[in-house]
């Protein structure tokens, strides 16, 4: 009787299919890398926009006034900052009404992720716009990351003190209106922006994008 036959790969024929296997997996790596990268940047976006509202709400539905501090774990004022502008945190701290600033009470902290700071690009040139006309909402001219208390002479830059009518302000009750800027290093377009109106404490987000070859911000 003929001997059966058994069919199978041969080696050359498993390394064939492996080493094609290993060039598709390169290629998504590599075309799903700016995905990738956009998506931290909009996560690392998402939780300090959350963070503010949240802060917000709070101060409404407490009646009580809550302080956002970003790239600090300490409030201005109730004892030496531990951090410093450009660190990527935010801390999140409740004021009991009537009661000195040594008294509030943290409620919450996070940190970005490792590759995201509170920081402005100037480069690649031309950087992010700058001048009133050309930043978000006006504040600022485009040049600190942490730039609340616009207005105000020797304001607090890096920090919000929501009020139990919604309201943004310092912890002298300045009106606190400011803008912040997060990016990627050197990633021009991971740039992105969230501004606060004092009076109403009203929040706002903004992203850079390319806008015929000239960076432009738009509200999203």
């Amino acid at each position: 009787m003929a001997a059966d036959k058994q069919n199978g790969f041969s080696l050359l024929e498993t390394m064939a299919v492996i080493a094609i296997g290993m060039v598709m997996m390169a290629i998504t790596f590599i075309t799903l890398q700016p995905a990738l990268k956009d998506a931290r940047v909009n996560t690392a976006y998402n939780s300090v926009l959350a963070q503010i509202r949240q802060a917000r709400q709070r101060a409404v539905d407490n009646r009580e006034q809550f302080i956002v501090c970003f790239g600090t774990d300490t409030p201005k004022g109730a004892a030496t900052p531990l951090g410093t502008p450009t660190a990527q945190s935010i801390t999140t701290f409740q004021w009991p009404s009537g009661s000195a600033l040594s008294s509030a009470v943290e409620i919450s902290a996070i940190a970005l992720p490792s590759d995201i700071s509170f920081q402005t690009l100037s480069t690649p040139s031309p950087g992010i716009p700058t001048g009133s006309t050309a930043v978000p909402d006006g504040f600022g001219g485009g040049s600190v990351a942490l730039d609340f208390d616009q207005g105000v002479s020797s304001g607090t830059k890096d920090q919000i003190l929501f009020m139990p009518d919604g309201s943004a302000r310092d912890t002298l009750g300045n009106v606190n209106s400011g803008v912040l800027y997060l990016a990627r290093s050197a990633d021009l377009y991971s740039s992105r922006s969230i501004t606060v109106f004092g009076a109403s404490g009203r929040i706002r987000g903004w992203r850079l994008v390319n806008k015929s070859g000239t960076p432009t911000w738009i509200q999203q």
